[in-house]
């Protein structure tokens, strides 16, 4: 197949499977079957489908628009795909009445590709392809591990590289300029499905980079750091940041609760930093090649106001 038709092996076998592939006239209905050089083999390609999720007019923040794919700067508490339990008011829904028409379909389908997440109480920047072309483009591309990623974290603690427990510590290193380097594998936690968990004999390779930006509190308390991935792993940041012992602020799954050393902040700040209601995470940095122009794409999204007043509070 042309690449720019954009058919993977999978769809490819599905159309054969339901007699949309002929020879000469004749359906071919086994995958298996021989093809000699010189055959034309013909594809009956159909409209693509509507799907069973609802269209829903969700105002959105798109950063970025064009025929192929869609940059939004997602706010926290939106789920960005469908799931049991949260069937309506997702990324998708949104999507599919802001595009419309615009959808020219995924694998058969008139629908948003989805091809990376950030949780729901993660803010900020995500990717999605309105075509099959430029789905298959930013897939590989994330498979690749070529897409730039970087996020803002505010944590409890300060990493320091000249901190014996952190040295000690399995899975982790001190690289140069302070850049904290955390790989382990990723897998579900033993007893509870819903959560990732640190391990070092199953699961998927996961690698996280982090450095420290500012420091908040008299001695340190809390740290925004700047952390990028290498990997992109359900909950990577999250769980390895807690793995170090430097869980996020507002992190109800992986954080723990922690007590501010005394006078170290204002009442007031350290009052805001016990009520922040989600994790204090944002995705402020996407940088890939578009998948179709090969042009190279850069985008950025300031932090939210949640935490910007967060920072705020923390630096007065």
């Amino acid at each position: 197949m042309p690449e720019q038709a954009a058919l993977s092996r999978s769809r490819l076998a599905r159309l054969i499977a339901e007699g949309a592939v002929s020879r000469a006239g004749v359906v071919l209905d086994d995958p298996r079957a021989r093809v000699a050089p010189g055959d034309a083999i013909a594809i009956a390609l159909a409209p693509a489908a509507a799907v069973a999720t609802r269209p829903e007019p969700i105002a959105l923040t798109v950063i970025y628009e064009d025929a192929d794919l869609i940059v939004i700067d997602k706010p926290a508490g939106m789920v960005t795909h469908p799931a049991p339990g949260a069937e309506s008011g997702t990324l998708v829904n949104a999507l599919l009445h802001h595009c419309g028409e615009a959808l020219s379909g995924i694998g058969g389908e008139k629908r948003p590709g989805i091809v990376h997440r950030i949780d729901k109480d993660t803010s900020g920047l995500l990717v999605v392809a309105k075509s099959d072309r430029a789905h298959h483009g930013l897939a590989a591309q994330f498979e690749a591990h070529a897409v730039h990623r970087r996020y803002r974290a505010l944590v409890h603690g300060v990493p320091d590289p000249a901190d014996p427990r952190l040295n000690g510590l399995r899975g982790m290193r001190f690289e140069a300029g302070g850049v904290l380097r955390i790989e382990t594998r990723l897998d579900r936690h033993r007893h509870d499905r819903q959560r990732q968990a640190v391990y070092f004999d199953r699961g998927r390779h996961a690698v996280t980079r982090a450095r420290v930006i500012e420091t908040f509190g008299t001695p340190p308390q809390l740290a925004l750091l700047d952390c990028w991935l290498e990997t992109g792993r359900t909950h990577q940041i999250r769980v390895h940041l807690a793995h170090v012992g430097h869980g996020l602020v507002g992190d109800p799954v992986y954080g723990r609760a922690r007590k501010l050393a005394k006078g170290s902040l204002p009442e007031q700040a350290a009052g805001a930093v016990a009520a922040f209601p989600r994790q204090a995470l944002h995705a402020a940095e996407l940088g890939f090649d578009h998948p179709v122009t090969g042009m190279a794409l850069r985008f950025e999204s300031p932090l939210p106001a949640d935490m910007a007043a967060l920072i705020a509070a923390l630096r007065a």
